[in-house]
């Protein structure tokens, strides 16, 4: 079976392309893609070939972990039913490509597992489940963020998850275009903010070099959690942080449990995926789609539309 992907042959170099995909066994489900999302974090550092070494990192490969489709193959120990509506977060299903993180395809070989059934009312918004279950991973156990860097599509779940479990965290924004869309929080541009008692920062910017203001701006015994992906090494100045004796905490990405939390916040109708996603692309026009969403700042989501191509 064959499938049409996006693949990035090479830094900077991104087409798509007829691949052949894995046989699926018995505990695999064969899924024909309707939506997918473009990350502008790591699927960025993929295409730039900034990723830092990560396992399974290597060209060619098929990016993508935002997929969203119908089961039309479901094997016998796959725990699927043909017909299923599923989020899938990235596919191994290649012959001739590395799946790093391998959604960003017409049709995907994933085992059942991995395809997690979502409601049908849900549609397309069902690509931003794994941003928010990231979001609700690093908020998982911990202190609610009373400071959150950024206000792209993670930045804005993860202050939304916050209001959904009693917080009221102020975000910081320094494109005035990202600066609205808050929903039960305040947006601020950091200038503007003189506050250096926050118990909780979480950034999720993908700055590393700033790690050392945000310190300046912790209250004694504070954390800064890092949510974001970093392709630069992280470093800050000692004393600061000695005298605050502040903490330092790298948010991994999302389980299965985080995932869980994040359903039922939306069946709940205390968490909204609405206004998130702000582009959308045949896949046949990808290119021009990855172009888009990693250099327009109003693209906050882009997503391909498979339709044409299961």
């Amino acid at each position: 079976m064959h499938a049409l992907a996006v693949l990035v042959e090479r830094p900077e170099h991104l087409v798509l392309s007829q691949l052949e995909l894995v046989a699926s066994g018995p505990e695999d489900v064969v899924v024909a893609t309707q939506w997918s999302g473009i990350s502008t974090g790591t699927e960025r550092l993929l295409w730039s070939g900034r990723m830092p070494p990560f396992p399974g990192m290597g060209y060619p490969l098929v990016p993508g972990y935002e997929s969203v489709g119908r089961v039309i193959q479901a094997g016998d120990a796959s725990g699927r039913s043909v017909g299923d509506l599923v989020f899938v977060p990235g596919s191994r299903g290649f012959k001739d490509a590395r799946g790093l993180f391998g959604g960003a395809s017409s049709h995907l070989v994933v085992p059942g597992a991995k395809a997690v059934a979502i409601p049908e009312d849900l549609g397309q918004a069902g690509v931003l489940l794994a941003l928010a279950g990231t979001a609700q991973h690093a908020l998982a156990g911990a202190v609610l963020p009373d400071l959150i860097i950024g206000h792209g599509v993670l930045g804005r779940l993860l202050a939304r998850i916050a209001v959904a479990h009693g917080g009221a965290p102020v975000v910081w924004e320094t494109n005035p275009q990202r600066a609205t869309g808050a929903q039960g929080y305040a947006v601020v541009a950091p200038g503007d903010d003189s506050r250096k008692d926050y118990r909780a920062i979480y950034d999720v910017s993908g700055d590393a070099a700033l790690v050392d203001t945000l310190i300046g701006r912790l209250a004694p015994q504070g954390e800064i959690v890092l949510a974001g992906f970093y392709d630069q090494p992280i470093a800050f100045s000692f004393p600061p942080a000695f005298m605050r004796e502040a903490r330092l905490r790298v948010a991994a990405e999302w389980r299965q449990a985080d995932l869980d939390v994040v359903m039922t916040l939306i069946a709940d109708g205390r968490l909204s995926l609405d206004g998130l996603i702000t582009h959308s692309a045949p896949a046949n026009d990808a290119p021009a789609a990855y172009r888009t969403a990693f250099s327009d700042p109003s693209c906050l989501k882009m997503i391909l539309d498979w339709s044409a191509c299961s």
